[in-house]
């Protein structure tokens, strides 16, 4: 196995949050407990996918708040929220309630774009202005203004005998701007989020472009974060942080039966990662499986990983609890270890 470079500074795990519809509490309250779980094995960080109109958690910030509620040291995060379903302003008002009353652990990933399949759907979403509706980065631009605390209007100060109003969105959290993460996938975007303050949500989907005629998807990652360094330091954000989310598998405590569905799994996903797609070059990861120091050897040679110093490992979307506890507890006692990785101290 390749000698480790810096050890690994930080450890998470992003899960979609799968329900039945015929029993959805179960599965929003099973991904509380798995939450739970990541704080005592000494994760850093829990992130949720959002979901709309699927089986899978489409209020991530309610989800966080009772999170919030059970935990008292992991971080929690959105990886991502597409801020085309979003009205940013009260979007900043819940994302600033629920990172007070987290104690300051909120880190809010977000993307923008036009929502899948929007056709579908936006005479429901925006009734009278979904032609007219701007889906691109100024969305992101004017959440980021919200939760710094930039004033919005003149209005202010007491009117009446009790009503007492504000300049800016309220309540105002000082330090949940510097969590803000964008989660890009070109070039271009990678660079914008850099530019504008943003962290780095690197996923394993990624969009080669034309800059890459014959892509590998480690090597367009890595230039991706290389990309948003340069911006990011150019425009004076010195301590922009950057966070990777493959997805890994590991199988060092797994049950014969589990290592089976695992590998079945990751061979359906695998066709899917042998060539670019589409016209914007579409390019997935390889799901990583095998025992920790396998997948540790994979992460060396992979040279996005090289890049960071920090993870959110993504769940597999449809495994049951089970099997999800068992890969988290693999992953926190026997791959982060591998990789240099330790849990905090007050853990």
């Amino acid at each position: 196995m390749p000698l480790p470079g810096a050890p690994l500074r930080k450890l998470g795990f992003l899960t979609i949050g799968l329900f039945d519809p015929a029993d959805p509490a179960r599965g929003h309250n099973s991904t509380l407990e798995i939450i739970e779980l990541g704080e005592a094995l000494g994760f850093d960080s829990a992130w949720l996918r959002h979901r709309h109109l699927q089986y899978g958690i489409s209020s991530p910030i309610a989800v966080m708040a009772a999170a919030s509620q059970r935990t008292s040291r992991i971080q929690l995060g959105t990886a991502v929220t597409p801020l085309g379903w979003e009205n940013p302003l009260r979007l900043a008002e819940d994302l600033a309630t629920v990172d007070l009353l987290s104690g300051g652990r909120i880190n809010s990933g977000i993307s923008v774009g036009t929502p899948m399949n929007f056709d579908t759907i936006k005479h429901e979403l925006y009734p009278e202005t979904a032609d007219q509706e701007d889906f691109g980065f100024e969305r992101a631009a004017r959440l980021a203004r919200y939760i710094s605390g930039e004033e919005l209007r003149e209005l202010r100060g007491k009117q009446g005998v009790v009503e007492e109003f504000s300049a800016r969105v309220e309540p105002h959290s000082p330090t949940l701007r510097g969590r803000l993460w964008y989660g890009a996938g070109s070039l271009d975007s990678a660079r914008r989020a850099g530019e504008h303050g943003f962290n780095l949500l690197t996923s394993s989907v990624v969009f080669a472009g034309p800059e890459h005629p014959n892509p590998r998807f480690d090597l367009v990652q890595q230039s991706q974060i290389q990309a948003f360094r340069q911006a990011a330091v150019q425009a004076g954000h010195q301590q922009a942080r950057v966070s990777q989310g493959l997805v890994v598998i590991p199988t060092d405590s797994a049950t014969p039966e589990q290592v089976r569905r695992y590998e079945q799994y990751v061979a359906e996903r695998t066709p899917r990662t042998t060539a670019a797609q589409g016209p914007r070059g579409v390019l997935f990861a390889k799901d990583l499986i095998g025992s920790s120091e396998q997948i540790a050897e994979q992460l060396y040679a992979h040279a996005g990983f090289r890049e960071v110093d920090e993870v959110a490992f993504a769940l597999p979307f449809s495994f049951n609890q089970q099997d999800y506890e068992q890969i988290l507890t693999d992953i926190a006692q026997r791959l982060g270890p591998v990789l240099g990785w330790r849990p905090d101290a007050t853990a």
